[in-house]
């Protein structure tokens, strides 16, 4: 028996944990109040919900090219200056380093064109 009130305690806890975590509140229910006296008195009960709260949402910041060759290419090697090889190097390196680090195309634009921008020669 206190094994069964435990389970069921427990499994309580955990639908409000889950509930609370998805941003939800138990719904409150009051009796209602009849303004109308000669309206006949029952066992409704009024349900208020509160809307869950809307956030602003949230900004994402757009990496630079520089940012996005510093955090691709130092994962496994050192990085190289741009002014060491030209633009056309670059543009074959890029297209290597694409698709051997899986780097997305939109990002490997961004990083192709920093370093065609700051290429040496």
């Amino acid at each position: 028996m206190k094994r069964q009130k435990l389970v069921l305690w427990g499994a309580a806890a955990l639908a409000g944990a889950c509930l609370f975590g998805a941003g939800l509140t138990p719904v409150q229910a009051r009796p209602t109040t009849s303004k109308d006296s000669t309206s006949p008195a029952t066992n409704s009960v009024e349900l208020n919900a509160r809307a869950p709260d809307t956030k602003p949402a949230l900004v994402k910041k757009q990496l630079t090219g520089a940012e996005l060759y510093s955090m691709h290419c130092n994962r496994c090697h050192p990085e190289r200056y741009p002014t060491e090889r030209t633009a056309a190097q670059w543009k074959t390196i890029m297209l290597h380093m694409q698709v051997r680090a899986n780097i997305p195309v939109g990002q490997s634009k961004l990083i192709l064109q920093y370093l065609q921008d700051n290429s040496g020669r």
